[in-house]
């Protein structure tokens, strides 16, 4: 199981969001290289990052600050926010991220996510945030009034690496994720799963490992990782479990 702790990039700051919401957002003191850092003394390998001044541009806002990261420390990086064109994907991949995540940009143009994974191969995550079965996008500000699994069978065989999939209501509210429908579309997708949005305690992550899904390739924690309500030294203790 894979732990991806989480650095969501506003303004050059760390912060975390209530439920995406950009009005309920609290700021960290710490920036995110130096967020990073400490993920990596810890031994942790992977990040997950959102550029959340991208998602409500749709430029690469935040470049200089992962290409620091990937310079100075050896992690592979998951990252999304707003890449709505090939052009950010390529700055992304020739910067050394692992996988660039496409959400609302690939739910509203379904052909983009497929010359996406051509162009890019096993380059593209797909992001899926769901509230009440359905997908949200635009910063979760939309619903789409597509089923997450109705829209995950038609690109299914459009070649994406990952998935990542996050319950919008469970998102920054540190109340457990929703495994039940994080089961449902790992036993759907062709690609991995990466569970997220509400891990809340080290309970969980042995939960994700206890659903003994071989689908499931890892987990995102955020808030409870900067609230203190799970350790660093505890978390990582899971990554050889």
């Amino acid at each position: 199981m894979k732990i991806f702790p989480a650095i969501d990039i506003k303004d050059k700051k760390c912060v975390r969001l209530v439920k995406g919401n950009f009005d309920n957002k609290t700021e960290y003191e710490m920036s995110p290289v130096e967020q990073a850092r400490k993920y990596k003394d810890y031994g942790f390998k992977n990040l997950h990052i959102v550029d959340l001044d991208g998602a409500l541009t749709g430029k690469t806002v935040n470049l200089d600050i992962i290409r620091e990261i990937l310079t100075k420390f050896d992690l592979k990086i998951e990252i999304g926010g707003g890449i709505r064109n090939f052009e950010s994907i390529k700055k992304y991949t020739d910067a050394g991220v692992e996988k660039v995540i496409l959400g609302s940009a690939a739910i509203k143009d379904k052909n983009f996510l497929k010359e996406a994974c051509k162009k890019f191969p096993d380059k593209i995550a797909l992001g899926l945030d769901a509230k009440n079965g359905y997908l949200s996008v635009s910063g979760w500000k939309e619903n789409s009034n597509q089923l997450t699994l109705d829209y995950l069978k038609e690109v299914n065989d459009y070649g994406a690496s990952r998935l990542i999939y996050t319950d919008i209501d469970r998102d920054g509210m540190k109340q457990s994720p929703n495994f039940e429908e994080t089961s449902k579309v790992s036993n759907t997708s062709n690609c991995p799963v990466i569970i997220s949005g509400g891990v809340s305690s080290i309970d969980d992550i042995k939960k994700a490992r206890d659903l003994g899904n071989k689908n499931i390739e890892g987990i995102i924690v955020g808030k409870a990782i900067y609230d203190g309500d799970i350790k660093l030294d505890e978390l990582v203790k899971e990554l050889d479990a």
